[in-house]
């Protein structure tokens, strides 16, 4: 019932930026949480930033907080994802996720709480 499809991923030098964007159709989801989290090759799925409904609470992994900025735009239908200061560590295919909530003591840090993935956008960083 609910698609979410990334966009904004492509190729760029480490210390670059991106903005990611996940848009959703099928159904509204304004008051729902949303989170960011990626994949890098070999490795397992990992969380990335998680956004409440009304967009007043975030929380981030360490390994992007201070860079990486989460963000919606409900009016849109939209959830972003501003990442600056990329390394190449941050190479990744990214996916967005929605879940019904309300914010929880995860901080929608568990991938397990999400009912809807997209499909994926790839965000390579070359050094």
């Amino acid at each position: 019932q609910v698609q979410l499809v990334e966009s904004g991923g492509g190729l760029v030098q480490a210390g670059g930026s991106l903005r990611l964007s996940c848009a959703a159709s099928g159904r509204t989801f304004s008051r729902y949480v949303m989170g960011w989290f990626r994949q890098a090759p070999g490795k397992e799925r990992r969380f990335v930033a998680a956004i409440s409904w009304s967009g007043s609470s975030t929380y981030y992994a360490d390994s992007v907080k201070g860079r990486f900025t989460i963000s919606r735009d409900n009016a849109k239908n939209t959830v972003y994802l501003q990442m600056n200061s990329l390394k190449p560590e941050d190479t990744a295919v990214y996916y967005c996720a929605q879940q019904r909530g309300p914010w929880g003591s995860s901080r929608g840090s568990a991938g397990s709480e999400y009912d809807y993935w997209g499909q994926g956008t790839q965000v390579t960083v070359s050094s």
